[in-house]
């Protein structure tokens, strides 16, 4: 999921800069529901899943720009 919950901005966008523990997403597996940290430092450059979307292991969720 994109967002902590529905009516909640997204963690990041586009253009967001991350470091290695911002939450960039939560993946949900098995009804737990985990958060994703970026374990990089950079920028989004490209969403490449969108919010609900299934996804599977070692799947590229966002593209980023390291620096």
């Amino acid at each position: 999921y994109s967002a902590p919950s529905p009516d909640a901005p997204p963690f990041v966008i586009v253009g967001a800069k991350v470091n290695p523990e911002s939450i960039v997403c939560i993946v949900e597996a098995m009804k737990v529901f985990n958060q994703i940290p970026a374990e990089l430092n950079g920028t989004i450059v490209e969403v490449l899943v969108k919010n609900g979307d299934p996804i599977e292991f070692g799947q590229a969720l966002f593209r980023v720009e390291l620096g």
